[in-house]
């Protein structure tokens, strides 16, 4: 979905920013110019970037509970 049309910026590119490490909307505004002609779009790119710091958050979280598992599987088997 297009989420600034003066700048023709998507969810997508606003995933990929993210990912780059732009995690705040001002790094974003800088990175992309996302907002900074009418600012319509201000409030979606915010709620995008909230949307991948949950993902992230999330994945994350799986993540260390694998690892956990892993390791906690580990101490139970002697080598």
């Amino acid at each position: 979905m297009i989420v600034c049309v003066c700048h023709n910026v998507s969810e997508k590119k606003i995933e990929r920013a993210y990912d780059a490490g732009m995690t705040n909307f001002a790094e974003l505004r800088a990175h992309l110019a996302v907002g900074t002609c009418c600012g319509t779009c201000a409030g979606c790119a915010r709620k995008v970037l909230r949307q991948c710091a949950e993902k992230r958050e999330a994945t994350a979280s799986g993540v260390q509970i694998f690892l956990h598992q892993l390791q906690l599987q580990a101490e139970a088997c002697p080598l």
